[in-house]
């Protein structure tokens, strides 16, 4: 397994700076993690249902899920505004 004590900040270093550059609707929406974080994730995830996840794992874990929810909630946003209906 990976050493994953930095995957956390890199997250959301990954999102900050992909929100500084002041992306259009269409680049939020079409906006992925990129393969590194997909692949922490999943391992994350792989240790939480086997049971093994450590105390730090979790806390990683869920910023990851915080970050999604933030991600999800922006993408519907832009969504609504390339519609007209917000």
């Amino acid at each position: 397994m990976r050493d994953g004590s930095n995957a956390c900040q890199t997250v959301f270093d990954e999102v900050t700076d992909f929100l500084a550059t002041q992306p259009s609707f269409e680049a939020i929406i079409d906006f992925k993690p990129s393969q590194f974080l997909d692949e922490r994730l999943h391992e994350l995830l792989d240790e939480a249902n086997a049971g093994t996840i450590s105390y730090s794992e979790q806390k990683e874990l869920d910023d990851f899920l915080r970050v999604n929810h933030l991600l999800r909630m922006l993408k519907h946003k832009a969504r609504l505004k390339l519609t007209g209906t917000m």
